[in-house]
Parts: structure tokens; sequence; C-alpha cells
């Protein structure tokens, strides 16, 4: 038996789930993602999300079992892309536009990120999640800018440099707080697009 299993009433573990309007759902949800981002993984609980949203906590135990699906559940519900609207017909001018909107909405992911740090590498339902909200998305977006500028011939399909974009980007995300203790934001990912991913593509 888990943590989480030990924590959960076993009454609710076997209520049926009741029904939630998207609206109250999504409140829910984002209390979730605001704790995290300002209290990190261990410091959420049901307890506290159920204060803070007004409602029982056997509310919440009834929708999600335990913690971590409740977390993976929010984090899911974040689930949107960011470069899916990106198509100037140039991949150079792409990539620029791919590092501002990633600068950009780096504060909220980036939090999310090192605050379920730990907790992911432990969990491998909220690392799915994980993944699948905030991950997947774009480096599939990202690589759908990439082919259509193999399409259009700016880059050789076979280029070496291609496969390492998404990793080049999003490792700036993650590690310029890390190295420097500054945010990556849409100024410095620019530059460094600029500076390193398009030098190394043979684009302008």
């Amino acid at each position: 038996m888990t943590s989480q299993d030990a924590e959960r009433p076993e009454a609710v573990g076997t209520s049926r789930r009741s029904k939630l309007t998207p609206e109250r759902e999504q409140e829910f949800f984002d209390a979730v993602l605001d704790q995290l981002r300002s209290c990190g993984y261990g410091a959420v609980t049901m307890e506290g999300i159920a204060a803070s949203t007004r409602c029982s906590k056997s509310t919440l135990y009834r929708q999600w079992k335990t913690k971590p699906q409740f977390v993976a559940a929010a984090l899911r519900s974040n689930r949107r892309v960011r470069f899916t609207d990106i198509d100037t017909g140039s991949l150079a001018e792409d990539l620029r536009q791919a590092a501002a909107a990633a600068g950009e909405g780096m504060g909220k992911d980036t939090g999310l990120l090192q605050a379920l740090g730990h907790a992911v590498m432990e969990d491998p339902e909220l690392k799915g999640a994980l993944r699948e909200a905030l991950v997947e998305p774009e480096i599939a977006a990202l690589r759908a800018i990439l082919a259509r500028g193999v399409a259009r011939g700016e880059v050789p399909a076979g280029h070496p440099a291609l496969e390492y974009v998404p990793a080049q980007l999003f490792g700036m995300l993650r590690m310029r707080p890390v190295l420097e203790g500054e945010q990556a934001d849409a100024a410095y990912l620019v530059r460094f697009v600029e500076a390193v991913v398009l030098p190394a593509l043979g684009l302008p």
C-alpha cells in the first residue's frame, strides 16, 4: 500500500464518480497547478485543494483516488501547443517565432517542471502526464515546422542537426536558470536560435 492509498478514506475509494461541470473541474485543476508552482509537489494535498476551492475532501477523492492521479489529470487539462500557428514560409523565421513563443511562456512551464522534478522520476503516471501535457505536443509541433522547411528545400532531409533542434531549444529553457540563475526569456532564446541553431542548419 502506498502513502497515497493510506491517506485515502476507504469509503471514498468505493464511491461512484460524481458528475462535475467542466468549469468546476477546471477550477480544481487550476488550483492544483497553482499550488504546484508556488509550493512544490510535496506540499500539495487534497485537503489544501479542497480548502482553496471550497469543496469537501471527499468530493476530490471521488473524482481522483490519489494525489498523483489528481495532479496527472490537472497536467493533462493544461495541454496546449504554442507552435501550431507558426508558418511564415521561412524556416529561419519560424524558428525565431517558436523561440520567442517558448520564452514568453517559460515561466509557468518551467515552474511546473521544477516542482515535479523528483516526483516525476518516481511516479510513471506523473511522468507520462507531464510528457503528454507539456513535452510531446510541442516537440511534435516543432518537428512539423522543421519538416515544412525540409519540404521547401531549405534544409536537406538528412541534415544531422535536424534531430537536435527540439533538445537544443527546450534544453536551454530548462538549463539557463540552473547555469546562470536567469530565465531563458524570449529575447534570450531568439539570440540562441540565431547564434547556434540557424548556423547549425545552414540557414541565414
